[in-house]
């Protein structure tokens, strides 16, 4: 019988390279015992060909001819009769074998009907690992979207053998697995519609992939169905879910999840609270978090140290030192130890205050309690020692780190070329850079700005402008304020040519230069006496929608008196309108009178 139509176009075909013709040298089964007597077969009328593929299959270890006989004439409905009604009692394994090999024949194809009857057959015959393999195939044969059609295949293929409910968890994972999460839930969903058993183990894989892939508040609404369909709860996932809304942000969801923790019969835990508490002090809610802090006393659990660290963090950041100092002692008292992360906490709210006396002490406090700083806690100090000018501090800690065995990292030297570029100590800012380039730690934005912005200040521009290429050809982002310092540099040294070089960088950058970066190249300009070209730009800005301020036309002016015709400055006054201040307009008046002056003498 030639192949059906189905059965050449399916694309079901499993790799031909694990199987081969000969079926002597992959065993099926064991021998089974020797057979009974002779016995006519009942389906020897009703299904001649099964029999005799049965007989072909039984002896194909021996003599292949008479399956290879039979092969030409095999459809994919064949196949499906043969596991269905088996009338030999064919072995689980020898069937399979069989359907393997007969993938590996290029000239016969299974249809999706097949690989689910086979998984149906093998789950039956509790050959799980088997039957998830197959099922896995036809999932990534199909693809996503494919649920609905594959469900629906797989009821019409259960046949008459023991049913077994193993399918349909394989099919969850095997959708699950795949990373087609919509098509797990549409299995699940379908299962419900029907009335099957709900396999809560793939509910579960499903629900952990969807909060590792999938919007939090996607598995919060699954989660909820799965519960609804008699799913067991436990806190994990509740305070899983919480964790991801809060770091999202999404604090009321977060609230909903803790509350459903009771309405399903549990109680939170410390990590529940914890979690919840996190959030709130996060978004910047602090009474809300202390509510939360008293709830759990009500109920008699004890806050823990996670839950005073996230409070007292709370409290620095809103510069509340006294509150937290106030919980810090209460937490001590309740015999709790302070951990690195709360002193740390309470030495960067002290930093950022710049009481750096008391930051310094908390430090001594920690050191005498016996709890060692890590690098977090050297970098607080030393940002906060830097940011007050205090460098030779700041670079005794530095020494401190070295001798407990901490290596400086590119937060530290950062914050150490930073301070000493704000304190005009160029040459140190330098000696760190070559001492990261030793290290191999490459510079961040903040160290080039700092470098840049040192050199700059020095008027060694041309250094300047070095540090802004290195910073370029190392994929960083100069900001605006980095590229108009530098024009202003290339400006007041008369190189106002190489200034519009950098705007034109700029602007090529994606910058969009403001009224800042042209007011720079307009006194550059009118420093030079290049009145027209300043005239030019004035045009220039106004034609791509910067807006000139009173800076910008009170420089105009002034290159006027200086450099230009007083007609001029006139009209640029009377069409501006300008309102000066009493020493801006002496000092126009008198630049206006020179210029008068020269031009009656000539």
């Amino acid at each position: 019988m030639a192949l059906t139509k189905m059965a050449r176009s399916n694309q079901f075909l499993l790799p031909p390279h694990n199987y081969k013709l000969c079926f002597s040298t992959i065993p099926w089964y064991k021998p089974p015992p020797p057979p009974p007597p002779p016995r006519r077969r009942e389906h020897d009328k009703e299904e001649p060909l099964l029999s005799l593929l049965s007989d072909a299959i039984t002896t194909s270890n021996t003599n292949p001819l008479p399956l290879r006989k039979l092969l030409p004439s095999l459809t994919a409905r064949d196949v499906i009769n043969l596991i269905n009604l088996n009338p030999d009692s064919l072995p689980s394994h020898s069937l399979l074998s069989f359907f393997h090999w007969l993938s590996s024949r290029p000239t016969f194809r299974h249809t999706l009907q097949s690989y689910l009857t086979m998984a149906h057959f093998l789950s039956s015959h509790q050959m799980f690992p088997q039957a998830l393999s197959l099922l896995r195939l036809v999932v990534s044969r199909k693809g996503k979207g494919s649920a609905a059609s594959v469900f629906a295949s797989l009821l019409q293929t259960r046949g008459t053998h023991l049913h077994s409910d193993y399918v349909f968890h394989a099919l969850i994972n095997s959708y699950t697995d795949s990373g087609f999460l919509g098509d797990a839930v549409q299995c699940f969903r379908l299962l419900r519609k029907h009335g099957f058993r709900i396999p809560f183990q793939a509910c579960g894989h499903l629900l952990d992939k969807m909060f590792m892939f999938n919007t939090p508040v996607v598995a919060w609404g699954f989660l909820l169905e799965i519960l609804d369909s008699g799913f067991p709860p436990n806190v994990y996932n509740f305070n899983v879910l919480m964790h991801k809304m809060c770091k999202q942000g999404h604090i009321r969801e977060a609230q909903a999840v803790f509350d459903e923790i009771e309405n399903r019969g549990l109680n939170p835990t410390v990590v529940s609270f914890n979690t919840l508490i996190n959030g709130y002090c996060k978004s910047g809610n602090l009474e809300e978090g202390f509510k939360l802090k008293a709830d759990m006393e009500g109920r008699t659990m004890c806050p823990d140290l996670f839950t005073y660290s996230v409070l007292i963090n709370g409290l620095c950041k809103e510069g509340r030192l006294d509150d937290a100092y106030g919980l810090f002692d209460e937490m001590c008292v309740k015999g709790l130890v302070p951990n690195d992360v709360i002193f740390t906490t309470l030495i960067d709210g002290q930093c950022k205050n710049e009481n750096l006396d008391l930051a310094l002490e908390m430090y001594q406090k920690m050191l005498g309690r016996g709890i060692k700083p890590d690098i977090v806690t050297y970098n607080t100090l030393i940002n906060g020692l830097c940011k007050v000018g205090d460098m030779k501090e700041a670079r005794k800690l530095v020494e401190e780190m070295n001798m407990r065995g901490f290596k400086p990292d590119k937060i530290t030297y950062t914050t150490l070329i930073d301070g000493c570029c704000k304190e005009g100590d160029l040459e140190s800012a330098i000696e760190i850079r070559k001492e990261m380039i030793k290290e191999e730690i490459a510079l961040d934005n903040v160290a080039f700005t700092a470098l840049i912005s040192g050199f700059c200040r020095e008027g060694r521009i041309i250094e300047a402008e070095k540090m802004l290429r290195e910073m370029l050809k190392a994929g960083m982002k100069p900001d605006d304020a980095t590229y108009t310092m530098l024009i202003d540099g290339f400006c007041k040294r008369g190189d106002v040519n190489i200034g519009f070089k950098l705007l034109k960088d700029m602007q090529g950058d994606g910058h969009v230069p403001s009224v800042v970066t042209y007011n720079v190249l307009m006194n550059g300009l009118c420093k030079q006496g290049q009145m027209k070209n300043a005239n030019m730009l004035l045009n220039a800005m106004i034609n791509v929608g910067v807006v000139p301020d009173d800076i910008t036309y009170n420089t105009l002016l002034e290159g006027h008196c200086k450099h230009g015709n007083p007609d001029d400055f006139e009209k640029l006054w009377s069409e501006k309108g300008l309102v000066l201040d009493y020493a801006s307009y002496n000092s126009l008046v008198s630049e206006l009178n020179k210029s008068l002056k020269k031009r009656s003498k000539r």
